[in-house]
C-alpha cells in the first residue's frame, strides 16, 4: 500500500518510524545506518519532510533529532495509514471487541521504537479478561497483518506490582 503511495523506500521507512509511535525521535547519522543508506540521502528525506511540517527537528548538543510534528493536520491521517500498513488498528480491534475488561494496552520492543521488525510484542492489562480468546485472537490477527504477535496479559494488580520491570522496555501506550 505505502510502496504504490510513495517512491521512496527510504521515506517510507521513516514514516513507518516516526509516525508509528510520535514520541520517538532520531538523529540522521542514526537513521542512516538503521536503514543502510547514505547520510546525504537520508538528510533530503529529512529536509524534504521538515520543509513540508510532517517532522519536527530539535537541536541538542551536536545533533538535530526527528520526529512526527503530531500538531500537523496531516498528522492523524499519516499516523492512521501507518498504523494500517502494519496492523496494530486490526489488533487493537480484535483486543478491545473480544477479550474483556482491557484497562491498557501498551506496544513493547521494536515497534514502539518504530522499528517493523515482524514481531509485535502486546501488553494488555486488564481484569476479567477472555484468556481463550487470546490464540484465537492471535492467529486472525497474524494471518490479517503478516506479522508475529507476541501478548501478555496482566491483571491490573500483577501491572501494579510489575510495572517498573516491563515500563522499563521501549513502550507505546496505545489504550
Amino acid at each position: 500500500m505505502l510502496k504504490e503511495l510513495f517512491t521512496s523506500k527510504t521515506r517510507i521507512k521513516l514514516l513507518l518510524k516516526l509516525f508509528l509511535n510520535p514520541d520517538v525521535s532520531s538523529y540522521l547519522r542514526e537513521l542512516a545506518a538503521e536503514f543502510d543508506v547514505s547520510p546525504n540521502a537520508m538528510k533530503e528525506e529529512l529536509d524534504g519532510l521538515s520543509e513540508a511540517g510532517y517532522l519536527n527537528k530539535k537541536k541538542e548538543g551536536r545533533y538535530i533529532y526527528y520526529n512526527a510534528n503530531s500538531s500537523h493536520p496531516f498528522f492523524p491521517e499519516i499516523s492512521s495509514i501507518v498504523r494500517k500498513y502494519i496492523g496494530i488498528d486490526q489488533i487493537l480491534e480484535y483486543i478491545l471487541s473480544t477479550i474483556g475488561d482491557v484497562e491498557s494496552v501498551y506496544i513493547l520492543d521494536d515497534y514502539a521504537k518504530g522499528i517493523d521488525s515482524g514481531i509485535i510484542d502486546v501488553l494488555i492489562i486488564g481484569d476479567d479478561t477472555n484468556f481463550d480468546r487470546i490464540g484465537d485472537l492471535c492467529s486472525k490477527a497474524e494471518e490479517a497483518i503478516k506479522r508475529k504477535i507476541r501478548i501478555m496479559v496482566l491483571n491490573t494488580q500483577e501491572f501494579d506490582d510489575t510495572s517498573d520491570i516491563y515500563l522499563r522496555r521501549p513502550n507505546w501506550k496505545v489504550v
